[in-house]
């Protein structure tokens, strides 16, 4: 489930964050965010997949299996991590410890547990 809302001018959900715009692919129309007061701020909401709010400390379990970039290793479906942290920079927000090793995930993949 996306967390970017339909599109205003379609009504379509084929919708993406463009910098400080969402942009429907469909009809190409712009508009901007309105989470503008998280960003005045400078603290980074992130959101799992089901669009909760994840914060540092929290708990969560994968929804997909994922491969990890150049390692044989599968992190697999439904798998708890504990203690989450929640990093500022980069398109991976979330920084885990597991049995494995340490990992960045992206937290769409993610749900709080």
């Amino acid at each position: 489930m996306s967390a970017t809302p339909p599109c205003p001018q379609c009504t379509l959900g084929n919708t993406y964050p463009d910098g400080a715009n969402y942009v429907c692919a469909d009809c190409g129309f712009e508009w901007p965010q309105t989470e503008a007061a998280a960003a005045d701020d400078g603290a980074r909401v992130v959101r799992d997949a089901n669009g909760t709010v994840l914060q540092d400390g929290d708990a969560v379990v994968l929804i997909k299996g994922l491969k990890v970039k150049g390692s044989s290793t599968v992190l697999k479906q439904g798998t708890k991590v504990k203690s989450i942290r929640l990093v500022g920079e980069g398109d991976h927000e979330v920084d885990c410890r597991m049995d494995g090793g340490s990992f960045m995930l992206k937290a769409c993949f993610l749900k709080k547990a």
